[in-house]
């Protein structure tokens, strides 16, 4: 395996590993301390329940497993169902954990992100100075709204939420990804490791993951094949790859 490269900085920050962890769905800390392990993660995500403002994991049990700083920190809105929330749960990131990094998620109830409030929560909470990384169905449109609010990178959806189904629209990754002057990061639906390898044959800079490994039967496993799936893909597509060939009838 090649060893991983920069591929985003912010700040005095810089992200290596190509494959994120969302951990919102584990109630083990073990078990999180051994996924992000696997994977080689240097992110580590936490948020709140913006209506109780419950964290999702006790950070004082994960200290206990993890070198939490040795991680770069960052926050996620995913448990937000409106703009209003999202920018609510911000707040209290930024205020609570002093956090100014977000994986920015403005979803409606069903679970689908909301490309045109994602911009509108974005161009707030960039004139407040928070870095983002926002959520949006794959539209070059949006994409390009949202690198001139000044986003550090794009999370685009491949498909559902939880669905497994890998990438249902190449052709609109690829175009997002074409374009952009951003990296970009695909993710939802990514079920196992040969979506992640496409993903990152695509062009993505890196893929985020959560419930495929939560359902995995054996999480850690598939956790490693993720991580060498993304190299594998990243690879393939710095390798200029041949062109298909289409045999004459």
């Amino acid at each position: 395996m090649v060893p991983d490269e920069t591929w985003l900085r912010i700040g005095n920050q810089e992200f290596r590993a190509r494959v994120i962890v969302g951990i919102e769905q584990y109630d083990s800390v073990p078990l999180v301390r051994d996924i992000l392990r696997a994977v080689g993660a240097d992110v580590f995500i936490t948020t709140v329940d913006p209506d109780n403002r419950r964290s999702s994991l006790l950070l004082m049990d994960l200290d206990n497993e993890l070198p939490l700083e040795d991680f770069i920190w960052i926050g996620t809105t995913s448990f937000a169902r409106s703009k209003e929330s999202a920018i609510q749960t911000a707040h209290i990131i930024r205020e609570s954990l002093g956090i100014n990094i977000l994986k920015l998620d403005v979803r409606g109830e069903d679970n689908m992100p909301d490309n045109a409030l994602t911009v509108e929560a974005a161009c707030q909470l960039r004139s407040e100075g928070m870095e983002l990384m926002p959520f949006i169905l794959p539209d070059p449109k949006t994409a390009r709204e949202l690198e001139q609010a000044g986003c550090a990178a794009l999370r685009v959806m491949a498909s559902p939420v939880a669905s497994g189904r890998g990438i249902v629209d190449p052709q609109a990754i690829r175009e997002v990804i074409d374009q952009a002057r951003i990296p970009v990061i695909v993710e939802g639906g990514l079920g196992t490791a040969g979506h992640v390898a496409q993903a990152m044959e695509l062009g993505a800079a890196a893929t985020l993951v959560n419930t495929a490994l939560v359902r995995a039967h054996t999480p850690l496993k598939m956790a490693e094949a993720m991580r060498q799936a993304a190299v594998a893909g990243r690879l393939a597509f710095e390798s200029g790859p041949m062109e298909e060939i289409v045999a004459a009838v």
